[in-house]
């Protein structure tokens, strides 16, 4: 049975335990505390009177604080307890717990409170099997601190544990004896601070009670603006609302704030992701727009700041391309993983053109998309001139770093993704198909850009030209007559793969698709062999290497979803869009928040019940997003100059929505639908 994990976090730093609020190194989860890619507690066990301590309950209060109501030794003892033990934890730019012991009877009574603690300052991308580090580890009995220390030439890693309450201190961790009067309690703080520049940090000793409540407060008080900022959601369906702002609270919890620059962005999310993922931020920040668009400046600013500039192997790195990962661990620092700065996505560098003008869109800030010019520019020259490996027009992937870059560098990114029907792989360099639609969204949007801001009709003219030429032969090469799809993927000679997937979504998200083959493609989304009841399969049901429990192989994803949702409306397909949301919607509303980054692709009819999958991240900042997005999409929210359409089309049995005071170049607006019937209305019928 799966051991239940808690998390509490914020931005780059995270602490995940068990369920009793103990950490113990696993290698299937990274547990323990982390920030900035390095794990600074490996070890962190409670015990009284030398017994590990059960849960009775916990109240998972806000993203960055937790607290557990636990009792020593066996589920027997839970009746008639004379002792319980309450941590109450947070995190911030530390790491901090309290623990308050609290004596049932009426008498005093004497007991010996143990923290073990340990720390293997190991790279988050090597919890799996961390090398053996020499960490110095200094108690100071008489500032009741224990200072654990690792340091490799001046790359400095150091956890200082300091409590509030006399203790003594070793070296495997503090020791509590205390005694607590009749139905009395005692209480102490332990505070941990993470230093990343070793021993000349800030002492934090002094005014540890009042610093540790201010930076409290002021997170209470960021997370009530950044709802309050973001529209006020109504709903008549059950769970909606607080699904909502569920992933109003994830997405929060996952931004964190770059030194380079002002303002924050998303990490891509627990446990394995909470660092900078360039496609994760960008569709993060594209589905976001209408609630939460101050994380789309900050997200192209960075991505600007660290856009490739030479052509290096190791790294991936090629002029003009937009950053995958971006990584701040000993493996990164010392080049043993290129992941410092690692550019090994083809979808990025078009994902960074569209973000910008969307932005511009909603947000009416000129600035921004003057202030990235050169960026803009130098991303769509990549799209011709190192995407188009073959010379063919397509834009493709090939790994320049053999030893560590991914095979493929679209979103399915995991090995043997990218197959036709039969379960054969393109040989590379591959085009795959949403590529060649982000490419074609790009060059248009970036004439619209060039046109209105840059001053500059003819790279305008160019760029539209170059966009339907790229429509005309898309069209013609990745089209299947015999299924009426398109293909997964061209290989290097244009052999195209038959594969059936949720891509084709994508393609419609960015318009490439010929109107005259909208409906098939529709009718394949939403079919039985890709549409499972909860959502949008990767691969269709049928297919050869078909699996449900795979990935990119048949699994569900919301960030997926709500992008196919987004190009069924774009054509005019209201039901089917409705229809994917709904599944999502229900999913959510059965799992509960955070909405999970992925679940099983089994048809709803088959388990009455969303699979979730073992490895599948929660929260995950492109899957709260997705909620977002599928809100916007069944409103049919749209900017149009300094006002925001609205053309709703809500599922069925969702009653009345209200969506107010959503923030744009107009200020704010409010938006309004109610379910109906969608075929008759003007727009595409339904589809069976």
């Amino acid at each position: 049975m799966k051991q239940e994990l808690v998390s509490v976090l914020t931005g780059t730093a995270f602490a995940v335990s068990d369920a009793q609020g103990d950490m113990m190194p696993d290698p299937r989860a990274p547990v323990g505390l982390f920030t900035f890619d390095t794990r600074f507690l490996s070890h962190w066990v409670l015990t009284v009177d030398g017994q590990r301590l059960q849960a009775l309950s916990r109240d998972e209060m806000t993203y960055f604080e937790t607290k557990f109501v636990l009792v020593p030794g066996a589920a027997s003892h839970y009746v008639d307890a004379d002792v319980s033990v309450i941590r109450h934890r947070s995190i911030d730019d530390s790491f901090n717990e309290r623990i308050v012991v609290l004596n049932h009877s009426a008498e005093p009574a004497e007991f010996t409170v143990r923290m073990e603690i340990a720390s293997d300052f190991a790279d988050t991308v090597e919890i799996k099997e961390p090398r053996a580090r020499r960490v110095v580890v200094t108690p100071m009995p008489a500032e009741g601190e224990l200072r654990l220390r690792y340091q490799r030439e001046r790359f400095t890693r150091e956890t200082v544990v300091s409590s509030t309450a006399p203790v003594d201190v070793d070296p495997s961790g503090m020791t509590f004896r205390i005694r607590v009067p009749p139905n009395g309690s005692w209480t102490t703080d332990l505070h941990i601070v993470m230093i990343i520049q070793g021993a000349g940090a800030r002492d934090l000793r002094a005014s540890l009670e009042a610093h540790r409540e201010r930076i409290r407060r002021d997170m209470r008080e960021d997370l009530r603006r950044w709802r309050a900022r973001a529209p006020e959601l109504v709903a008549e369906r059950d769970g909606l609302r607080e699904a909502y702002e569920g992933s109003l609270a994830d997405l929060a919890a996952l931004r964190f704030a770059p030194l380079s620059i002002r303002g924050r962005l998303p990490v891509g999310g627990l446990p394995w992701a909470m660092a900078l993922y360039g496609r994760d931020a960008l569709i993060t920040c594209l589905e976001t727009l209408p609630f939460t668009p101050e994380l789309a400046s900050a997200t192209l600013r960075l991505l600007a700041l660290g856009q490739g500039g030479q052509l290096d192997d190791h790294h991936e790195e090629e002029p003009g391309k937009i950053v995958a990962e971006y990584r701040y661990g000993e493996s990164a620092v010392f080049g043993e993983a290129p992941t410092y700065l690692h550019y090994g996505a083809a979808d990025n560098t078009p994902l960074f053109v569209i973000l910008l003008d969307e932005y511009e869109r909603w947000s009416g800030d000129a600035e921004l998309v003057r202030e990235l010019r050169h960026a803009a520019r130098m991303a769509l020259d990549w799209i011709d001139e190192y995407g188009n490996m073959t010379g063919d027009g397509y834009v493709r992937y090939q790994r320049r770093n053999t030893r560590f870059g991914l095979v493929n560098q679209c979103w399915k990114n995991s090995p043997g993704a990218i197959v036709d029907a039969e379960g054969r792989e393109p040989a590379l360099p591959r085009a795959t198909c949403e590529l060649q639609g982000y490419a074609y969204d790009a060059k248009r949007r970036g004439a619209r850009l060039a046109r209105e801001f840059w001053g500059d009709a003819a790279y305008a003219d160019r760029l539209e030209r170059e966009a339907a030429e790229l429509k005309a032969r898309f069209n013609r090469d990745f089209w299947l007559p015999h299924g009426e799809y398109y293909a997964l993927a061209l290989g290097p000679d244009g052999e195209p793969f038959d594969a059936l997937t949720s891509n084709m979504g994508h393609l419609l998200w960015s318009g490439i698709v010929a109107e005259d083959r909208a409906e098939a493609v529709a009718r394949h989304l939403v079919g039985p062999q890709l549409f499972s009841g909860w959502g949008v399969r990767t691969l269709a049901d049928g297919q050869l290497v078909y699996n449900p429990v795979g990935l990119h192989l048949g699994a569900v994803w919301p960030s997926d979803n709500a992008i196919v949702a987004a190009g069924l409306r774009r054509y005019g397909y209201d039901e089917a869009a409705a229809r994917v949301a709904a599944g999502i919607f229900d999913m959510v509303g059965t799992l509960g928040s955070p909405v999970p980054e992925v679940i099983a692709g089994y048809h709803r009819d088959f388990t009455r019940y969303p699979v979730q999958l073992p490895h599948a991240g929660r929260p995950q900042s492109w899957s709260s997003g997705a909620l977002l997005m599928l809100l916007g999409t069944i409103l049919g929210l749209s900017p149009c100059g300094e006002n925001l359409l609205v053309n709703p089309a809500i599922p069925e049995g969702f009653g009345r929505i209200e969506l107010l005071d959503i923030p744009g170049r107009w200020g704010h607006a409010d938006a309004y639908g109610r379910d109906r019937t969608l075929a008759g209305r003007g727009r595409r019928p339904g589809l069976r």
